[in-house]
């Protein structure tokens, strides 16, 4: 419980710094570390769901901004590019097809929605993330951000919960 008493009692700016690397929107930074003091972990994984979960479109859009693309190699040493390959690391059990199909994939996903393609990856294999673009290639605008916002959700609180434990 050291760091969840570490991430109450920092001063706010320390606070909103590392919570930008769980979701980079500043509307979901701020509104965490408003609720402090969070009593466990389990409250505050819930409370950065919920305001991931309510975020306006154009939030959402900034926190994409951050995230690279499933099966692109993440360069660099930030806490967003370690966070980013631990998450996607199946990806390195990927076979050459599903690596390529990805990639269309991806292209294919861009062009239709005009932002990168957010999934939890997660406990997900690359199989199973190639079957959900595929799928979700299929929605329409308001479904694919109801789905955008819901995987970064979710993103965000395995984030959080890694920050704080």
């Amino acid at each position: 419980m050291a760091a969840l008493d570490e991430f109450n009692d920092e001063p706010a700016d320390r606070a909103v710094q590392a919570l930008r690397t769980c979701n980079a929107a500043p509307r979901f930074a701020a509104e965490i570390v408003a609720g402090r003091p969070y009593r466990d972990v389990e409250t505050l994984v819930a409370r950065a769901e919920e305001v991931a979960r309510a975020l306006p479109w154009d939030d959402v859009v900034v926190a994409l901004a951050a995230h690279p693309r499933i099966g692109d190699r993440v360069e660099g040493t930030s806490a967003e590019a370690e966070s980013s390959r631990r998450e996607q690391s199946s990806m390195a059990n990927a076979d050459a097809g599903t690596r390529a199909a990805l990639l269309e994939g991806n292209r294919r996903y861009e062009e239709r929605f005009d932002h990168v393609f957010l999934i939890r990856a997660s406990g997900r294999t690359p199989d199973e993330m190639l079957a959900e673009l595929r799928r979700r290639l299929g929605n329409d605008e308001d479904a694919e951000r109801a789905e955008v916002t819901e995987q970064l959700a979710q993103i965000s609180a395995i984030r959080v919960r890694e920050l704080v434990s």
